[in-house]
This record gives structure tokens, C-alpha cells and sequence, in this order.
């Protein structure tokens, strides 16, 4: 029996399934690499196929079983179709060796395929760098192969629990344009240092034809995003990030692929079942997009390969795996009450996507034992985020998606009066597995949608933000955006995640360039002079996110697996508890200051107050003092302190004895 069994004993109903899973799995691993080799040595289908730089010229392979023919145009032939045809070699693959300097580095190519009477234009399937003329709007591949960047990285690794600053490097400029990596690089990355974030999250990296899929349709799975810059301008950006101490996650998507052939890899031989599911099951039914067939090897070969290659090329130290809940269920969780545990191990399960899950939490580790994986799966998966070897999936996380979502759903139907203390904290807590939690990501914002400092302030934001205006919409609105962070932060997970810009209080929806808006910028980048402006609250905002992400990591409060409630009281609207030794504790209400409020401790000692929502350097009224609050024994009701705790406050306190 797995020790998956053992530490919830509610999912022995299903131990023939969790057998039948581990069985699949050792079976599948068997097949790829045989009693005693590793995936480290099987995922290396981007050091073959694609194009290499060898003795005498350039060398590329192709895999396409089922066309007839392939050939290799682009400007070195004058854009001829047939005249490079493509040598056929044994299991489906092709070859062509270029001599001398027939096409080098930079290079723009396509392939063609033959199948019967038709010919097609493919971008290769390899190729590591795509880029697409802004006149005719076409793609094509251009060979790449510069290897001369210089490292400084060796030895790095962190072991911190994961502190997240989520990015898009493309809107990361206040410029009406597209932000490139060095950009980032030099003018964000010591932003998300300053801020105490151990951990940025890169998305849309992988290369996508529509900037406004965000980066979730991909096309050209070894390629990082033209748009951005060159293969090594992201290196540069990977490196610094290592230089400052800070581990760099890739968004990795695996879950399907964009349905484009010329751009993409559907129906690159002619079939619509190279990589991807056959007829109807190939296609996703809500996202237009086309779905792997996670039980055949060559596809195995290729997603693992793919995550081998991002790690070596690019120095990744992990990744955050996209719409895996998609993946885990052939209803892709499309509609689906996860209310009791059979919704987890029927025959909606899709057992090969969870053996791929397996086997690439098993070779990312074998290359880097520091490796890093997240989840992303709103269905609460048992066993995700625990050892392989115990039945699990292997995951170290993932993500906390209720926790946004029912703070958007207060924040849209209930005055904040109403909020239902037990009902928060019941979410924040209710995990059985390693949770990364936020308050908003990227996903809250998107076009249509509203970040929660916009939810809470609205129109004013535009007017009202002056240092030393108040009025009720944004005092309101700045002191919720402060609290729901903090208390989504040292309550509701064993890490945390934030998206670029909301830390100080961004405003408005993330919308970018399209036909239906003029193809307009406005929305899609970062307003940081709002920030900078020292006349605006936005900075109390940042200096708060500062504060509270240091103060997390340097009392470890997420070395302690869950807060422990102290107190809570629904009519009072207040709500304390315990976490890395600290003290968090916070006053819903609107209206009520509480003067001498009991708060049971855990220390009989002084307990000092490390910051408080209500500071002055936070936008506040400085009504928190910072006298010492003693905590006694008064009979059998235990350790106890008594606070001054104003209306729509957190306070976050420490005893003196740590």
C-alpha cells in the first residue's frame, strides 16, 4: 500500500485506482527507458531533430511518419519548394545536410510536406527561434545558433518557499509597445528584489502567433517568444535574475496546443494524430485548440525533450504547468463539482495525462534535483502534490484558485459588513496539499474584469488617489486591498503569487492589442509612474506588499504548514491567529474601533507590534500604537493580550521572546 493511502485514509476506497495509476506508470517508464535507465538520457529529441551545426555545414531532422516527402525552402534557395528534398531514414524520420554555408545563423526557413498530390507549409518543428514579418504578418523559422553567452550562475539553487512575482515581459513598459527581456531585466527585475520576491513566473515565453492569447496557444514549443528579443537577450534576463538571488520559473503549457499548421505542429505530416488525439478527441471543446495523446511515445519524447531543453538552454529552475486540471479529466473539468472524492477516480479520469505528470515530475528532477513544479489545477487533485513514490504526482505545489475567486465573488455580491469570517478562513485553510495562494493573478484582470483595487475603487481611482484627500470610496478601497493581501498571504498558503503591478493597486482590466480595439496599447502594459509618483497612494500601497513579503520570509511563517486560529467572531468582524510565531490580526468591520479586545496568545510575554495596516507610511491614520501589549495568565482562560484595533485594520505583532 503507498503512503498516499496512509496519510488519508479516506482514499482507501480507491486503492485499486491509485494501483492502477502507479502500475501505468511504471509500465510507461519501463517502456520509455527500460529497467535501469533514466528519462534524463531518453528526453533528447532537441539534441537530434531540428537543426544542429556540424562539420561542414548544418544538419536537420524531421519526424513525420505519414507524409511522402519533405523539403527544406527558404531564402538560401530563392524560397524554391521542391529543390532541398529531405532524405527519408527509418521510424518516420528525415534528414538533409546543408554543406558549407548554404544557410547559417539567421537563416529564415520553412518546410515543406508532401502528401499525395498536396503540398504544405510547416515552420520546423524544432526550430528555436520564430519570427514573423510585421508587413506580410507571416511566420517562418529562422536558424539559430548562437551559443556564446557566458554564464556567471553556477551553483545556484533556492530552497525558499515560493514567493511569486507572476510577469508578462511583453506589457512589463509604460510605453505604448512591446517590452523586450533585457528591459526587464534591468528595469524589473530590481523592482521584484526590492520587493523581497524570491521567484518570478514568466509567461507567454513560449513561442504563440496571437500575443493576445497571453501565451497560452502555443505554437513552437523550443522557441522563446521573437517578440521579446533574441535566445540570449532571455538568457541574460535568466542570469540576472540568479545574480539577484531570485529563481525563475517557466509558465509551461503542455496541456494542448494552438490548432495553426504553418505556425504550429497540427497536421505537420498530414495527420491530425502525429501528436495529438485523432478526430473529435484532439479537440478541446471550449478553447478551439488541440489536445496531446499523452500515451504515445513519440509524443512523450517530444514534451519531455521540450522541458529538458528549458531547463539546459535557459537555466530554468522550474515550472508552473498550465491548465493541468484540463489535462487530469476527459471532461476537462469543464462544469465540474468536485464534491466528493469519485469525481476524482472514475473512468473520467485521464489516466495518460497523469502518467505524463509523473514522468515529467520525475525527469525534471534527475536534472535538477532543485527543480521546482506548480500546478495549476482548480479541481483539488489527491495526491498531487505528493512523492511519486508514495502515489502521488509529484508536484511540490498548487496554486490556491479558489481563494481569488471567492474574494472576487464578496467583493462583487456582499457589502464587506457581510463578509462571513468562518467562510474566508474555512478557504484560506481548507488544503491538504502544498498551496501557492493569491489574492489575484493575471486571470482576475483580464479584459472585462477588474483588479480588486478597481472592484473597490472604481471611477475614483482616477481622481482620488492624492496623498491627503480622503474620501470614503478610497480609504475604503485601500484598506481591504491592504488586508485581503496580507491575510490571503500568511493564512492561505504555503507560498504566494502576485501579478505585476498589483502590489501597488494597479488599475483597470489587462486588454491587449486587437482588432477590436484598434489594436491599442493602452491596456496592455504597466502604469509605472503611477507608482513613482510620490503625490499618489499608490506608493503606500507598494511600501505595504514590501513590507509584509519581508516580514513573511524572515520570520519563515511558511515553514509552519498551517496558521493556527486564535480567534474569530463574526458580529465583532475580527479574526486572529498564529503563524511563524507571529501574530496576525485583523477587524473587518466598517464601523467598530475596539478598544482593550481580548485576543487569546500562545506566549505568556510582551508582545511588540511589527506593523499595522492603519501606519502612516501606508496611507493610514496611525491610530496602532506601538506600545508593548503584555500578555498574562488570568485563570483558566489562558494567555491573553488586549488591543486598540481600528475599523478595517490588520496588525501584524511579535513576542518578544523570538
Amino acid at each position: 500500500m503507498y503512503k498516499l493511502l496512509d496519510k488519508f485514509p479516506e482514499l482507501k476506497p480507491f486503492e485499486g485506482d491509485i494501483n492502477f495509476r502507479m502500475d501505468r506508470y511504471k509500465n510507461k517508464l519501463l517502456q520509455l527507458v527500460g529497467k535501469k535507465g533514466k528519462l534524463i538520457d531518453f528526453a533528447n529529441a532537441h539534441n537530434w531533430y531540428g537543426f544542429h551545426k556540424v562539420d561542414g555545414g548544418y544538419i536537420y531532422r524531421e519526424w513525420a511518419p505519414a507524409a511522402d516527402m519533405l523539403y527544406l525552402t527558404g531564402d538560401f534557395n530563392g524560397w524554391n519548394w521542391t529543390s532541398n528534398p529531405l532524405k527519408k531514414l527509418d521510424n518516420g524520420n528525415w534528414e538533409i545536410f546543408l554543406e558549407g554555408d548554404t544557410i547559417k545563423t539567421g537563416s529564415r526557413v520553412l518546410t515543406i510536406v508532401k502528401n499525395g498530390d498536396s503540398l504544405t507549409q510547416h515552420i520546423p518543428v524544432y526550430a528555436r527561434r520564430v519570427t514573423q514579418d510585421w508587413v506580410t504578418k507571416s511566420w517562418c523559422c529562422e536558424v539559430y545558433d548562437e551559443n556564446d553567452f557566458t554564464w556567471n550562475d553556477d551553483g545556484f539553487y533556492s530552497n525558499e518557499p515560493p514567493v511569486i512575482y507572476e510577469a508578462h515581459v511583453g506589457m512589463s513598459c509604460e510605453d505604448y509597445r512591446i517590452s523586450n527581456y533585457r528591459e526587464f531585466a534591468d528595469n524589473i527585475l530590481p523592482h521584484v528584489r526590492s520587493l523581497g520576491y524570491n521567484t518570478i513566473q514568466l509567461m507567454a515565453i513560449m513561442e504563440h502567433p496571437y500575443y493576445g492569447s497571453f501565451g497560452y496557444q502555443v505554437s513552437s514549443f523550443f522557441a522563446a517568444s521573437s517578440r521579446f528579443g533574441y535566445p540570449n537577450d532571455l538568457k541574460y534576463l535568466v542570469n540576472k535574475a540568479h545574480e539577484m538571488g531570485i529563481r525563475v520559473l517557466l509558465d509551461v503549457v503542455h496541456s494542448h496546443a494552438v490548432k495553426n499548421t504553418l505556425e504550429g505542429i497540427n497536421l505537420f505530416d498530414g495527420t491530425d494524430y502525429q501528436y495529438f488525439h485523432h478526430g473529435d478527441l484532439g479537440n478541446h471543446p471550449s478553447w478551439d485548440t488541440k489536445l496531446f495523446n499523452y500515451d504515445k511515445v513519440e509524443v512523450l519524447h517530444f514534451l519531455l525533450s521540450n522541458l529538458k531543453f528549458w531547463m539546459e538552454e535557459y537555466h530554468f529552475d522550474g515550472f508552473r504547468f498550465d491548465g493541468v486540471t484540463s489535462m487530469l479529466y476527459h471532461s476537462h473539468g469543464l462544469g465540474e463539482a468536485f464534491d466528493n472524492l469519485g469525481k476524482y477516480f472514475t473512468m473520467n479520469t485521464d489516466v495518460e495525462a497523469v502518467t505524463y505528470l509523473q514522468l515529467a515530475n520525475k525527469l525534471v528532477r534527475e536534472v535538477n534535483p532543485h527543480c521546482l513544479t506548480i500546478a495549476e489545477d482548480m479541481s483539488g487533485m489527491p495526491g498531487m502534490c505528493e512523492a511519486i513514490e508514495d502515489g502521488g504526482i509529484g508536484f511540490d505545489y498548487r496554486l490556491g484558485m479558489g481563494i481569488p475567486d471567492l474574494w472576487i465573488k464578496l467583493i462583487k455580491e456582499y457589502k464587506d459588513e457581510d463578509w462571513n469570517l468562518g467562510r474566508i478562513w474555512g478557504e484560506l485553510t481548507n488544503r491538504n496539499q502544498r498551496t501557492i495562494a493569491y489574492a489575484e493573478s493575471h486571470d482576475q484582470a483580464l479584459v472585462g474584469d477588474k483588479t480588486i483595487i478597481f472592484r473597490l475603487a472604481d471611477a475614483e481611482m482616477y481622481t482620488n488617489m492624492e496623498k491627503g484627500r480622503h474620501t470614503y470610496t478610497i480609504d475604503r478601497a485601500t484598506a481591504l486591498h491592504k488586508m485581503i493581501r496580507l491575510l490571503t498571504m500568511a493564512a492561505g498558503g504555503n507560498g504566494y503569487l502576485t501579478f505585476m503591478g498589483n502590489e501597488f493597486g494597479h488599475p483597470e482590466w489587462i486588454d491587449f492589442p486587437r482588432e477590436g480595439n484598434g489594436f491599442s496599447y493602452h491596456y496592455c502594459r504597466r502604469q509605472w509612474s503611477l507608482l513613482y509618483n510620490h503625490n499618489l497612494k499608490f506608493e503606500y500601497l507598494n511600501d505595504f506588499d514590501h513590507d509584509m513579503i519581508h516580514t513573511a520570509l524572515y520570520y519563515h511563517i511558511f515553514d509552519q504548514y498551517y496558521p493556527y486560529l486564535r480567534w474569530i467572531h463574526e458580529d465583532d468582524k475580527v479574526l486572529a491567529f498564529e503563524r511563524g510565531g507571529l501574530l496576525f490580526v485583523f477587524n473587518f468591520s466598517p464601523t467598530n474601533n475596539y478598544s482593550n479586545y481580548t485576543i487569546p496568545v500562545g506566549d505568556a510575554c510582551d508582545y511588540d507590534v511589527l506593523f499595522s495596516s492603519d501606519d502612516y507610511r501606508y496611507g493610514g491614520f496611525g491610530r496602532v500604537n506601538r506600545d508593548s501589549h503584555s500578555a498574562f495568565q488570568p485563570g483558566m482562560e489562558g494567555n491573553i493580550i488586549k488591543l486598540f484595533i481600528p475599523q478595517r485594520t490588520c496588525i501584524v505583532l511579535k513576542p518578544r521572546n523570538r
